[in-house]
Formats: structure tokens, sequence, C-alpha cells
């Protein structure tokens, strides 16, 4: 499925999501990470074939070692990629699964009225152009 290294796959359009790629290109521990908009085809051929339904994405994707995670679990895994002190979030990985992802599902569920939505996805720098998997407005496809 994915021979990239890990890719972190997002909602291009949620302001949230958009802040959050921000500070973790920012608080990395390297240049590991790739990153996807979850609008692109790119990141619908990377899921296709896998558990995750596309028609119901209104979370974190984290693509690693040939697995697919989302929500918290993808948050959590995430963490692993970060300095500290930002990675200690992951204790909170010991949290049961429904209890952490339902907190995530409030937070997506409101995301647009708090933080509001752009009209296009998060445009990459000169500088990390190359970690975006799908950096190309011709193969964007409209936000859902």
């Amino acid at each position: 499925m994915n021979d990239q290294g890990p890719i972190l796959l997002f909602d291009g359009v949620c302001n949230l999501c958009n802040s959050s790629v921000k500070f973790v290109l920012k608080h990395e521990k390297s240049d590991a990470l790739k990153f996807g908009h979850l609008q692109s085809k790119e990141a619908l051929s990377l899921l296709d074939g896998s558990n995750v339904d596309s028609a119901e994405l209104n979370s974190l994707v984290l693509i690693v070692d040939n697995r697919v995670l989302r929500k918290s679990r993808a948050a959590f895994e995430l963490g692993k990629y970060l300095k500290a002190p930002w990675s200690w979030g992951r204790i909170f990985a010991i949290l049961p699964t429904f209890l952490t992802d339902l907190g995530y599902d409030i937070i997506a569920k409101y995301r647009y009225n708090w933080f509001g939505k752009s009209t296009q996805c998060l445009v990459p720098t000169a500088e990390t152009r190359m970690r975006f998997i799908d950096y190309s407005e011709k193969d964007m496809v409209p936000a859902p």
C-alpha cells in the first residue's frame, strides 16, 4: 500500500487541520513524514483497498508500516515524529480508544464551526513542497 514512508493525510480545507500540519512541520524530529490532502486523487488511491471508507473521511489518517491509523490513534502515533515535549502527548494512548475517539469525533464534528474552512487546500511552501504527495492544483478534487 505505502512504500514512501509515513504519510499523514488531512482535510486540506480545514483550518484546524492545516494549522496542525504547520505545527508538525515546525516541531518534527526529522523530515520523515510526507503529507497529503484527503481531497486529492493520490490520497484516495493510497486508501483504495484499505478498510477506510473514503466517503467517511473526516479525520487524520496516518499510513505507517502498511497500517492505516485514524482519529486519535493517528494523532497519538504522530507523536513519535515530534520533538519533546510535544511527543509526550502519546501517553494518552493508554486510554481506551473508544474514549479518545469520542473526544476526537466531537472536535471533528465542530471543527469547521470553531476554526473555519478554507476555500482551497493548504498550499505548501517552496521548502516543504516535495514532502506533499499531491501538490498539483490540477489534481485536486472538490472538498466534501
